[in-house]
């Protein structure tokens, strides 16, 4: 007689904002999850970086402006390219493509998320980013991704090198729908194969583009005419 596997232990979850209502709301939220607890929530930048490091929480929800330190700096602080051990952050703002949600994605936040967007989307970038995953706001993801190719951005906008080999045309259907801002989720869906397939295609496309992340990997489709909607 097989023993049950002991249930998995909920998602731990930082929140940092510096209104009280915001925080209030998103804990009410995600503590009705049967699969996600807040274990801790600031008001302020420096004392989310502290607290993160101490806690080790699977996924930060930061805002954008708050005191102290900004939710520009805070992710390179957690999740940056120089951190040893990152943690998993996502960005959660009212602010709709201004210059700080660009620089956070570049300092390694891995999901973007409009406070307006529903608690029913902000439990799926939890846990999207808690799996490796990442979740930008489909409202926001193409003109986001416009301002990159643009050159409107305050920043210069990343471009990976060419791939030394072309891609698959099997990888380029994953990059596309990556530019397009679907999760890995919806891409095995939309592709009707598995998601460690998906997995296995953006890790080959990471590698072989020389992108640090996600939002590299569509930004060079966007760059490079593979963006485009279905044909």
């Amino acid at each position: 007689m097989s023993v049950p596997s002991p249930p998995a232990a909920p998602l731990r979850v930082l929140i940092a904002d510096d209104q009280d209502m915001v925080r209030t709301g998103f804990r009410f939220f995600l503590d009705a999850q049967p699969d996600i607890t807040v274990v801790a929530e600031v008001a302020d930048g420096e004392e989310a970086v502290a607290l993160a490091r101490r806690v080790r929480p699977d996924v930060c929800l930061l805002d954008i402006r708050m005191p102290k330190l900004d939710g520009l700096e805070a992710p390179r602080l957690l999740a940056g390219p120089d951190v040893v051990d990152p943690l998993r952050v996502v960005v959660v703002t009212t602010f709709d493509l201004d210059e700080y949600v660009y620089g956070a994605l570049r300092g390694g936040a891995c999901g973007f998320l409009l406070k307006d967007s529903g608690p029913t989307l902000l439990a799926e970038a939890v846990r999207a980013a808690a799996a490796g995953d990442s979740l930008i706001s489909p409202s926001v993801t193409v003109r986001l991704l416009r301002h990159l190719t643009t050159g409107t951005q305050p920043a210069p906008a990343p471009r990976p090198a060419p791939p030394p080999e072309p891609l698959t045309g099997r990888e380029l259907d994953v990059v596309r729908l990556v530019a397009l801002g679907r999760t890995n989720a919806e891409i095995a869906a939309e592709l009707y194969v598995s998601l460690s397939t998906v997995k296995t295609h953006l890790s080959s496309v990471q590698l072989r583009l020389a992108a640090r992340n996600r939002v590299e990997i569509a930004a060079w489709a966007w760059q490079n005419g593979y963006a485009q909607p279905d044909p």
